[in-house]
């Protein structure tokens, strides 16, 4: 007996509703974006290694653990994208986009990570994100929270999301707060994960960012971030949060939540909801001013995030407002030209049309109710010779002939 073949672990084929609902989100962080100056960019999903090497840092665990890499035929090692925002600064780099400052991208398509499979994170998933490049004002940062809370208010999920908001702060204060974690965690070192020992010499910030009950208890009384905040730190944060009462988009200071990654500074953020489990968060993003010189370019500030389209997806609900089809239905292979025709007439008039090419009557009905069709158009041999067409509403049963010639006006009213 032949294997029965099964999508790969950790990926979905995306079909019927849920493919609605991917196209639903999509197209409707696009439609706003719009509205916000963003020009939409598309990357390929594979990059040279090296692209996400320096970027995320060969001591994160997607560099260790999580990435898909692999040599093609001709030796070079490359890797299929875990994320969005490298491929999109290395695309600004390699374009010569850096002249034309400033700059707003939107991109989507599929990330790859090898993890364990789990409600809202899989091994092939969707993003959509957003990077604004070449300003460093700190109401750009709240230009781009309100671009998410648009964007989740038009696909009706704002209510279920509470904004966290933290600052990280500049470079100074973030080598005085890391220095003040490697002093606090260092007489704690063996009882400390072997992730977080690691973390503790390369990159002590990440291991708050420590699932482990262990490291999570040691966590509760490290140094706060606030406490190591200078001025420049804290006016930028504050306007941020000013800029965000001004527009009454509520929010919750989080002083746990920071980016791990040396090119990140002053403003992290994301949404998150209770009604996806551990997978909560649903947009993430801050403030990068390094990203663009370590990937090789000239010093450019920058903003954005990304959002899981997969665990939007899931809060969805149905998407019922799909355009309803009219069926056409020959009885007989007569009258088969004639409702081509009108079907395709009703096509190019913006109309969604199917046409039944098989079965009895009866099937074909059927089939008119299965795709919830409004009406049937019904033309058989009695009909063609009298010119006219049955049309039924699939509604209410009703019934009613009209003539072949006016069937397009009958149903454009």
């Amino acid at each position: 007996m032949a294997e029965k073949l099964q999508p790969p672990r950790g990926t979905q084929d995306l079909v019927g509703d849920d493919y609605r609902r991917h196209a639903h989100i999509i197209e409707t962080a696009q439609r706003i974006a719009e509205n916000f100056g963003y020009e939409s960019i598309a990357t390929p999903i594979f990059e040279s290694t090296s692209v996400f090497k320096r970027t995320i840092g060969e001591t994160s665990d997607i560099v260790g653990k999580e990435m898909y890499t692999f040599e093609d035929r001709g030796g070079e090692e490359l890797t299929l994208r875990p994320e969005g925002t490298a491929g999109v600064i290395r695309a600004v780099i390699s374009n010569g986009l850096t002249q034309n400052m400033p700059l707003k991208l939107i991109y989507n398509g599929p990330m790859f990570r090898y993890e364990r499979p789990q409600l809202g994170r899989r091994r092939q998933f969707h993003q959509l994100g957003v990077e604004c490049l070449g300003v460093a004002h700190p109401y750009v940062d709240v230009e781009t929270i309100a671009l998410g809370v648009q964007i989740l208010k038009a696909l009706g999920l704002f209510d279920q999301t509470v904004l966290e908001i933290n600052t990280i702060g500049d470079i100074a204060s973030r080598q005085a707060y890391r220095q003040a974690l490697v002093d606090y965690f260092t007489p704690y070192k063996d009882k400390l994960s072997l992730d977080s020992q690691d973390r503790l010499v390369r990159n002590p910030l990440r291991i708050l960012d420590s699932k482990d009950a262990g490291d999570q208890a040691i966590i509760v009384e490290a140094p706060e971030f606030e406490n190591y905040l200078n001025d420049i730190s804290r006016d930028f944060f504050a306007q941020v949060c000013a800029g965000l009462d001004q527009l009454a988009i509520p929010y919750k200071s989080n002083r746990r939540l920071v980016r791990g990654l040396d090119y990140y500074n002053h403003t992290a953020f994301e949404f998150v909801t209770t009604d996806l489990g551990a997978q909560g968060t649903v947009l993430a993003g801050g403030r990068y001013d390094g990203l663009m010189s370590q990937m090789g370019g000239p010093e450019t500030p920058g903003v954005g995030w990304a959002l899981g389209i997969e665990r939007l997806a899931l809060l969805l609900d149905s998407l019922t407002d799909q355009p309803r089809p009219i069926a056409i239905i020959p009885v007989g292979e007569t009258a088969f030209a004639d409702c081509f025709a009108l079907a395709m007439k009703l096509r190019e008039a913006g109309c969604t049309a199917d046409i039944a090419y098989s079965g009895n009557v009866g099937k074909r009905l059927k089939r008119a109710n299965k795709i919830n069709a409004q009406v049937a158009v019904m033309i058989g041999d009695d009909e063609l010779a009298n010119q006219q067409a049955i049309i039924k509403n699939l509604d209410s049963g009703d019934q009613k002939t009209v003539a072949i010639s006016e069937v397009f006006e009958y149903l454009s009213n």
